[in-house]
């Protein structure tokens, strides 16, 4: 589903405020709504904002219509934050939390949401694609940036071109877990972005235990992740390593500094088990990469 398609899901008066703000659709990243305060969307390096507010109950009545009514249906995305359109686009989620014996039951109160647009860009990959590589060796590899800078879509297309082949590297298999449906935007469990043709997508399933189950069901040759963070996320990658599948992964981060100032990540930093670290940079054109690092922390490419 294209961004133009994901409008005509939304009720008439968000798509008021869309045309009143006159956002260009074609480069949308993202629409911030919330409660008391104007409604604001960025996307192609511009930040616009409506000139009018929306109450709580108005916010309420969007994240509703969006869900055709159905909330119920989403009630394990939306315990998690946020809630899946087709095409991998993302409603997140901010509101009370209510605590059920120290656990997170569900998400009441709801006066905050973001609308991020998934963009798939097949090509994105070309100029990183080669430096993946030492022979015919495919290189453990960790994509790292700020929020918003595209890890994801160049995490996307690096998928698609180590399944398909490309570059004169035959194609391998890979097993995506997608914790958040992001990476494949899959709906009901059919993935709606091009991974390529040897590609098996477990979606909706934390990455610490996803991993391993791929491993033992589907036998991957490359394992993918998105935003990886807690311990048990490093263990299962850890282990899925040393399982002899090559790690195509992202993370949060602006520099290699943090990296190595990320406790969960030091075992992983002090052996070197990442080969290429790919650092993105802010740009009109998403995945935009600053510098391409091998375990050393020498550069491999400036692009």
């Amino acid at each position: 589903m294209r961004c133009e398609e994901v409008f005509s899901i939304f009720p008439n008066i968000l798509k008021e405020i869309i045309r009143e703000m006159n956002v260009d659709t074609r480069q949308i990243q993202e629409i911030r709504i919330r409660a008391g305060r104007p409604v604001l969307a960025s996307g192609g390096g511009r930040e616009y904002r409506s000139g009018q507010t929306l109450a709580a109950a108005q916010v309420g009545e969007i994240l509703a219509y969006i869900s055709n009514y159905s909330l119920y249906a989403y009630e394990e995305e939306v315990r998690r934050g946020f809630l899946s359109l087709p095409g991998g686009h993302r409603v997140g989620l901010a509101g009370r939390i209510v605590l059920e014996q120290g656990q997170i039951k569900t998400l009441t109160e709801i006066s905050s949401l973001n609308i991020r647009f998934a963009h798939e860009i097949k090509g994105c990959a070309d100029g990183l694609f080669p430096c993946l590589w030492k022979g015919e060796t495919l290189l453990h590899t960790l994509i790292v940036s700020a929020p918003g800078y595209g890890k994801t879509t160049l995490l996307r297309d690096c998928i698609r071109q180590i399944s398909d082949g490309s570059g004169g590297h035959a194609g391998k298999t890979v097993g995506v877990v997608d914790e958040r449906s992001e990476i494949a935007g899959s709906y009901r469990g059919t993935p709606g972005n091009d991974l390529g043709l040897r590609t098996d997508v477990l979606d909706g399933c934390p990455k610490s235990e996803g991993i391993m189950m791929l491993i033992r069901s589907m036998a991957p040759e490359v394992v993918a992740v998105d935003e990886i963070g807690g311990r048990d996320d490093i263990a299962a990658l850890t282990s899925a390593m040393r399982c002899g599948c090559v790690l195509l992964a992202t993370i949060h981060g602006s520099a290699m500094e943090e990296l190595y100032q990320k406790p969960e990540l030091e075992e992983m930093m002090e052996q070197k088990m990442f080969r290429r670290f790919v650092l993105l940079e802010q740009g009109r054109k998403p995945g935009r990469i600053g510098k391409i690092l091998d375990e050393e922390g020498c550069e491999v490419r400036v692009i």
